[in-house]
């Protein structure tokens, strides 16, 4: 395969790992990020461009210069904490954002988009299996402005001729196990990130939100997906397009959870190291069981989450943190992460 994606968002956690994916597959990644998430250090396979998703003049002027044969669409606020407190900015900027990209594909003629989404659009159904086919009834203004993007996708690609490819999921995990490129947020919310900070000494311990929802030991069970699963989904998706096929959205997950407890065990047991855990209440809101399904990803793209174990996951996060992460990971304003 050969070819210009320009990937929105190549600068973060998975758009990252998706740029090497998609070198190492002969293409040629652009990243667009605006850097506000996203870290420059991690822009190590291909070009940068540094571009708001909103700032339409700039946006045609990278189509103008790389002529990309798809867009990869990562880029998005994602905090659920922060959702619920200022949803005006998740409704502003990620349908503003995705507006403005999506209709500067199809005047450049490009039309071949892979979206990330997620199953945050299902909300919290409790202990059902989340599929395709499962209504989509969102809980905040993160899974709610993806809802609505889709929707707008579902437009141009009846009106427009755009061509996409949408992918839901839940908890990604884990970091490239050859440690080009790593996981890093801030701030950090994502329980094995936290984990693996406690282990490295950068918190002091993890709070455990709840010990007594309906399942085997008590804490939440959720379902995680290696990184490297993930973009290789995305990479299968893409060939997908470009081969003529035709639009389809995909759930992506392991179709089994790990609880909280089985997290922290696991992450002890990977890391050596103790890891204090202070047990807290409940949160609201939360969900005792969420699990996503993938066969028609089995099915229709030969897709298996063949990394998603969690040793690998751990494994491959906590040589990330402990290796990669002290040499180049830093801040925007060039003060090193903590």
């Amino acid at each position: 395969m050969s070819g210009n994606v320009l990937v929105a968002g190549g600068a973060g956690y998975i758009g990252a790992h998706a740029c090497k994916a998609l070198a190492r597959a002969g293409y040629t990644p652009v990243t667009v990020d605006n850097l506000t998430t996203g870290w420059a250090p991690a822009v190590r396979f291909g070009p940068l461009e540094v571009a708001d998703l909103m700032d339409r003049a700039r946006l045609d002027e990278v189509f103008a210069r790389w002529r990309p044969v798809a867009v990869m669409h990562f880029a998005s606020l994602s905090q659920v904490g922060e959702a619920e407190r200022d949803p005006g900015r998740y409704w502003r900027e990620n349908i503003n954002a995705s507006l403005t990209l999506i209709e500067a594909m199809i005047a450049a003629g490009c039309a071949n988009l892979i979206f990330s989404s997620t199953c945050a659009t299902y909300g919290d159904q409790d202990g059902v299996m989340l599929d395709e086919d499962t209504a989509q009834r969102p809980a905040n203004a993160y899974g709610a402005s993806k809802r609505a993007i889709e929707e707008m996708i579902g437009h141009f690609a009846a009106s427009a001729g755009l061509r996409p490819v949408i992918f839901r999921y839940f908890n990604v995990a884990g970091a490239d196990p050859e440690g080009e490129t790593a996981e890093f947020h801030d701030p950090e919310t994502h329980l094995i990130l936290l984990l693996l900070d406690v282990a490295a000494g950068r918190r002091p311990s993890l709070t455990l939100f709840g010990t007594d929802y309906p399942t085997p030991d008590g804490t939440c069970i959720r379902d995680y997906l290696h990184v490297s699963d993930l973009v290789e989904a995305h990479l299968l998706g893409l060939e997908r397009l470009l081969a003529g096929e035709v639009s389809r959205v995909f759930c992506l997950g392991s179709g089994r959870g790990f609880s909280v407890r089985e997290v922290i065990e696991a992450a002890r047991a990977v890391t050596g190291h103790a890891i204090p855990v202070a047990v807290g209440p409940r949160r609201p809101g939360d969900a005792a069981r969420l699990v996503c399904g993938s066969h028609r990803a089995g099915r229709e793209l030969g897709w298996q989450p063949a990394r998603s174990s969690l040793a690998a996951m751990i494994e491959d996060g906590w040589r990330a943190h402990r290796d990669l992460l002290p040499r180049f990971w830093h801040r925007n304003d060039g003060k090193e992460s903590e």
